[in-house]
């Protein structure tokens, strides 16, 4: 499109340059996202902590020898709502504000993971319930969605 081309199509329509920039266009990135999120939800049914798999972390009923405490519980529930259903929201609506919270939450979703891989990694010796590689798969997700959301955001004209 020529530059005189372009000066025709917004005198046109005026509020179409401030209407465009609200969508994004996430391209090929949508299919390696998409992908992402499959592979976090098949880390529900890996190990995470002990022998407890990811669905029963986020469900509660890991067995209480395990200890699974606050941070890995928090940190599954939060990579199903921020990874999982704002992924797909944003992927479905296309709008950058919900793009740019969802890119948000995967970053701090990472950070949880990381310091629920950390909390496990302190377990006295002996005693079950280290980290299992369904919780650093979980991880390498959502650190995965959280740069791709952050590419598709800063790329906004």
């Amino acid at each position: 499109m020529e530059q005189s081309e372009r000066r025709d199509f917004r005198t046109a329509s005026p509020g179409s340059d401030r209407a465009a920039g609200r969508w994004i266009d996430p391209g090929g990135r949508a299919l390696v996202i998409v992908g992402v999120m499959l592979v976090l939800v098949l880390t529900a049914v890996l190990p995470w902590i002990g022998g407890a798999s990811g669905w029963q972390v986020i469900a509660g009923q890991a067995d209480p020898v395990l200890e699974v405490g606050l941070l890995p519980r928090l940190f599954s529930i939060n990579a199903t709502v921020a990874g999982v259903l704002l992924g797909a929201l944003t992927l479905a609506t296309r709008r950058w504000p919900v793009a740019w919270i969802t890119a948000m939450a995967c970053s701090v979703v990472t950070v949880e993971g990381v310091i629920a891989i950390w909390s496990r990694q302190t377990v006295p010796p002996g005693q079950p319930g280290g980290p299992s590689f369904g919780l650093v798969l979980a991880v390498v997700a959502m650190a995965v969605l959280a740069v791709q959301w952050l590419r598709i955001v800063w790329s906004r004209p």
